[in-house]
């Protein structure tokens, strides 16, 4: 008995280990398993963290603007008023509305910022609170050119004495002032442009807006025509006070014979709105007040019709012809255009003695021309026959083409 209890004991001792070991081992999984979970639980819960703390920082500045959205309509509306007069410890205002003028207090910091027809905000107690821009007709502010054309003086071809000329009243002003300075003169201010149409008038006006640093402003003289009364002359002001805040600046007025020809008086509202912009433009360009450190540049093909006030220097100190172009400019003009095009045995110089009369646009016209007659015979080159018909589409009656529409729409 003793041996059999002997054997069976350490038997029982070694199973009991065993089992422990299992157990042991079942609970280690189970709790890595547990501990696997639990790290999954925490990325999560850092997330949801996350994430509560960026809405968090959006509920705050939600709150920031209710908070100042809240102040604004607890706080008194501020009063428009104008400055008529500046004085040592006191400023004259003018109330926009009723007109009534009263003297007020201004703080220190604002005082030598304040000038004469400053417009200001004011509160009820009549205290300037800060000073405004200027008031700007939409209208003027859209005619400031953004991006600059992609005309370049070398792509004008038989302009050179008039590129030269513009060159030394618009540009040379504007870059190198010290030379007018030191030699005692006052530089020219304004330029006029005057030929038949598509001579290249408005395409020397985007060469100078390409290349000069300054800030271009176009506009058309018929967009200074305006139904109501001194609606034309405060857009005329707008614009060349513009050009004054923005200097140095080049304002271009296209057609200018629109709003520039001889006044007359026919009885209607029309004509004599028409007179009074005109009579706003002269003052503006060469009136009392002084205009800065701004150029002009106007283009016409009816200088015959433009008031003689308008045409004395001291508004336009140059009147430059934009001619027609001769044979050595026509040759020129179709090198620009055709400068990327095509061709095959096509003798320039002999297209510009066949286009006696043409102007730089009817050049550009026969080149794209010639390009359309190449296309339609699926030809990757031009060759002389295209720009032949192309002449006589352009310049001449050319009966072929025109017997094909007639059947076509007959």
């Amino acid at each position: 008995m003793s041996e059999s209890t002997t054997a069976s004991g350490p038997e029982t001792i070694q199973e009991t280990f065993l089992k422990r070991i299992s157990a042991l081992e079942i609970e280690n999984e189970n709790l890595a398993e547990e501990l696997e979970t639990t790290k999954v639980e925490r990325e999560e819960v850092r997330a949801k963290l996350f994430e509560s703390l960026i809405a968090n920082k959006k509920y705050l500045r939600e709150v920031e603007r209710l908070k100042k959205e809240n102040a604004m309509l607890r706080r008194m509306p501020l009063f428009l008023a104008t400055i008529v007069e500046v004085g040592e410890d006191y400023v004259l205002l003018r109330q926009h509305g009723n007109n009534q003028e009263f003297i007020t207090t201004v703080p220190l910091e604002l005082i030598d910022k304040l000038q004469p027809n400053t417009r200001v905000a004011i509160n009820n107690s009549l205290t300037i609170v800060r000073i405004l821009d200027r008031s700007l007709d939409a209208r003027a502010k859209i005619m400031v050119l953004i991006e600059a054309p992609d005309v370049a003086y070398d792509q004008i071809g038989g302009l050179d004495n008039q590129i030269q000329e513009i060159k030394e009243t618009v540009e040379l002003p504007l870059t190198k002032p010290e030379i007018f300075r030191e030699i005692g003169i006052e530089p020219p201010r304004g330029v006029l442009l005057f030929g038949l149409p598509g001579t290249g008038k408005t395409l020397l006006a985007k060469a100078v807006a390409h290349e000069s640093k300054a800030t271009f402003i176009h506009m058309s003289g018929s967009e200074l025509v305006h139904k109501f009364i001194g609606e034309g002359a405060q857009l005329v002001r707008d614009i060349f006070q513009m050009a004054r805040d923005k200097a140095p600046s080049i304002i271009f007025i296209d057609e200018i014979d629109a709003v520039g020809s001889i006044r007359t008086h026919d009885g209607t509202t029309g004509s004599a709105e028409v007179n009074r912009t005109m009579m706003q433009l002269l003052a503006e360009m060469d009136g009392f007040r002084s205009r800065g450190d701004v150029r002009i540049i106007a283009a016409t093909n009816r200088i015959d019709i433009l008031d003689p006030a308008l045409l004395r220097p001291g508004r336009f100190d140059r009147i430059i012809e934009i001619s027609m172009p001769t044979v050595e400019a026509r040759h020129k003009i179709l090198l620009i255009h055709a400068s990327n095009m095509k061709r095959l045995n096509v003798d320039f110089l002999e297209i510009a003695k066949q286009t006696e009369g043409a102007s730089g646009a009817d050049l550009k016209a026969i080149v794209v021309e010639a390009g359309m007659n190449a296309l339609r015979r699926n030809a990757n080159a031009a060759d002389a026959l295209d720009f032949d018909k192309a002449i006589k589409k352009v310049l001449g009656f050319d009966e072929e083409s025109s017997e094909d529409s007639f059947r076509m729409f007959s």
